[in-house]
């Protein structure tokens, strides 16, 4: 990650959106589609079911650094992306209950050989920010959440780029972009997702990039380029935003 510029930032978040299928993301949590669930609370008044309360710091804190608010719209935390994360690895998405998860597994693999690590999303959370925090302590002597956002942007920079040398913090099977990987991708989909899923509250990323939601038709606006959508985004629970 590079300290890029809220504008930049934004720009990435609306290209995501084209390519991350919003409403589908986070399935495992889709409740009865005759359901329709209050949302998710204020990220202060959300108490954790997967993160412990270290790991829950460094969540938010990592989160808000990817997805830092401005004035085009929320950051990660007003948007309750760190609830959607929780939420998906206390489910089905955090056992991999529908992956392969049998070895022999090859590291060194091209990406076309698919996932080769023998933890499950949860499991690589634990132990990736155990590993990240211990860097962090044994650098500047604080935890991850406890450093000021410059060193926050340069500890996600040196994940990305597997500058941090998880080998030598004892953890030989997993790199430091692959833990990164995981929480840019599931930052991006908390924040984009249904809020159904407990991420983008109120609905405040598709308001940022005129997504109309799971309106039941706006056929007649595909056509009207550069016209903004006057009508809001609607939620699977129905809910306007």
């Amino acid at each position: 990650m590079s300290s890029t510029p809220n504008e930049k930032r934004r720009a990435f978040l609306r290209q995501s959106a084209a390519v991350i299928p919003v409403v589908s993301l986070g399935g495992s949590l889709l409740p009865s589609a005759f359901a329709s669930p209050p949302p998710a609370p204020p990220l202060d008044q959300y108490q954790p079911t997967f993160f412990q309360a270290s790991e829950w710091e460094f969540i938010k804190a990592a989160t808000d650094r990817l997805i830092p608010p401005s004035a085009e719209g929320p950051g990660a935390l007003e948007a309750n992306v760190p609830v959607f994360i929780d939420r998906e690895l206390q489910g089905g998405y955090g056992a991999a209950e529908d992956w392969y998860m049998e070895g022999p597994f090859d590291t060194n693999a091209p990406v076309a050989f698919g996932y080769q690590l023998p933890f499950t999303p949860a499991q690589l959370y634990r132990r990736g920010i155990a590993l990240v925090d211990k860097y962090c302590q044994q650098t500047w002597h604080k935890p991850f959440a406890a450093l000021d956002a410059v060193t926050r942007d340069k500890v996600l920079t040196q994940m990305e780029a597997n500058d941090i040398d998880f080998a030598t913090l004892g953890e030989t099977q997993m790199r430091a972009g692959n833990f990164f990987s995981f929480l840019l991708q599931n930052t991006k989909e908390g924040y984009l997702s249904d809020p159904i899923h407990g991420g983008n509250r109120d609905m405040g990323s598709w308001k940022m990039i005129g997504f109309p939601g799971a309106r039941a038709s706006y056929t007649e606006w595909i056509d009207q380029h550069n016209r903004p959508y006057p009508l809001g985004p609607v939620d699977l629970a129905g809910r306007r935003g």
